[in-house]
């Protein structure tokens, strides 16, 4: 954990009926200094949306070469390279390039963020996907962010429902292809 960084527990419950996903686990996210709050929720609704065996927070902001959020099988292979926020251009070339499956998840105005990549030479940006959520829905999911959390999140038909710390929020995940 950096220094200065401030850790978050989540107890979890997840049930993803689109995937067929029903688990129960505690997850620990260190927050950098400089990684804002709307960062960290959607850091950790990225894991929780693309939970699988082999998932795993990377070292953190310091870990330039990693995504925020990545899939390795057991051999420790890389399979899915998972940005959130909006990386530029260049790391979604290289993550497409290092792992079978690359998809961003983002907190900002997707426009914006699409709009970035307009004209970049990004490997298979065809098979990349940018995630969003409606506006508002992860500011009010930081307002009731705490150290220790409880969250429980239902995901049916791409409409996510969350529960967390008795605040009840719920968005539909927009999927835009980057090209």
């Amino acid at each position: 954990m950096a220094a200065g960084a401030t850790m978050h527990t989540f107890e979890i419950e997840l049930a993803d009926t689109d995937r067929g996903v029903y688990e129960q686990f505690t997850l620990r996210a260190a927050r950098h200094p400089s990684e804002t709050e709307a960062y960290l929720v959607t850091r950790v609704l990225a894991y929780c949306l693309e939970h699988e065996d082999g998932i795993a927070f990377s070292e953190g902001i310091s870990a330039t070469s990693d995504p925020a959020v990545l899939v390795r099988d057991m051999s420790g292979k890389l399979l899915a390279w998972i940005e959130v926020g909006a990386p530029d251009a260049a790391r979604l070339h290289a993550g497409s390039k290092a792992a079978e499956r690359t998809t961003i998840y983002t907190h900002r105005d997707p426009a914006r963020v699409l709009a970035q990549w307009a004209g970049a030479k990004i490997h298979r940006a065809d098979e990349i996907v940018l995630h969003s959520f409606e506006p508002g829905f992860i500011d009010s999911a930081v307002a009731a962010l705490e150290r220790r959390n409880a969250l429980t999140l239902t995901v049916t038909e791409r409409h996510l429902y969350l529960q967390l710390n008795g605040a009840n929020l719920s968005s539909a995940i927009h999927d835009q292809p980057i090209r």
